[in-house]
């Protein structure tokens, strides 16, 4: 019994390897697991459910294969693809899971994060993730023309890049304290997340307790992902 996690791909047409890399999983690791976790940031960007997009036709179909052979996959919203719905989670499906979202696995209990609600230090971001999650926010911009949600997708992630380009780099990772009052409320032994792109194993104490923080890596220059059996969870690098 093996269960695989996988997170920030960014997939989009611009950066057809990762796709390749990403069709191939589907097609040979992801086939003998008992699950898919995927922790948000699948793709880029997510203008809504209703993108024509061909590429995105291609991953969908190949997600929804996965499904048909028996692999039931689970989705978390990641801050770039918030805005997949259940149109979305029809065509290819997939569960979608609430962020945060407790696990057992292999007699451990998991907290399943995409990370970002993590960061807090980060406060202007936090105001920005409050307002694109509420859900009248939401539905107005689903309302608009695919034109215009694509102008202001396009015109978000420059200020994203200009704007990280003056933080510091402790600011756009997760806050400790955030960190172990997660663990402390769900009770679990070990959290796993993406987010951060800083993937690592990070073992420490809450409250006297030994527990674990395992962050995922992006999948820019190679894969990344968290193979996990009855020997425990092992974070791995995927050559491309």
């Amino acid at each position: 019994m093996t269960t695989l996690f996988i997170s920030d791909l960014h997939l989009e047409a611009e950066r057809p390897e990762i796709g390749v890399q990403f069709l191939a999983f589907l097609q040979g690791r992801a086939r003998d697991a008992d699950a898919l976790y995927i922790l948000g940031d699948l793709f880029e960007s997510w203008i809504g459910d209703d993108d024509p997009s061909p590429y995105y036709a291609v991953i969908k179909a190949a997600v929804r294969e996965l499904g048909n052979a028996g692999v039931p996959v689970f989705f978390m919203h990641g801050n770039r693809d918030f805005a997949i719905g259940e149109h979305f989670a029809a065509e290819t499906g997939v569960t979608i899971l609430p962020d945060p979202h407790p696990l057992e696995l292999y007699g451990a209990n998991v907290l399943l994060s995409h990370g970002d609600a993590l960061c807090t230090d980060d406060v202007e971001y936090q105001q920005v993730r409050a307002m694109t999650r509420n859900p009248e926010w939401l539905a107005m911009m689903l309302s608009k023309s695919i034109e215009e949600r694509q102008a202001f997708t396009m015109q978000a992630r420059q200020q994203s890049m200009e704007r990280s380009k003056s933080l510091q780099e402790e600011i756009t990772d997760v806050n400790q304290d955030a960190v172990e009052q997660a663990i402390r409320e769900s009770g679990a032994d070990i959290l796993l997340h993406g987010h951060t792109h800083r993937p690592a194993v990070h073992p420490f104490h809450v409250d006297e307790r030994p527990v674990h923080r395992i962050v995922l890596g992006d999948w820019y220059e190679q894969g990344s992902m968290v193979e996990w059996d009855e020997d425990g969870p092992r974070l791995e690098e995927l050559p491309r």
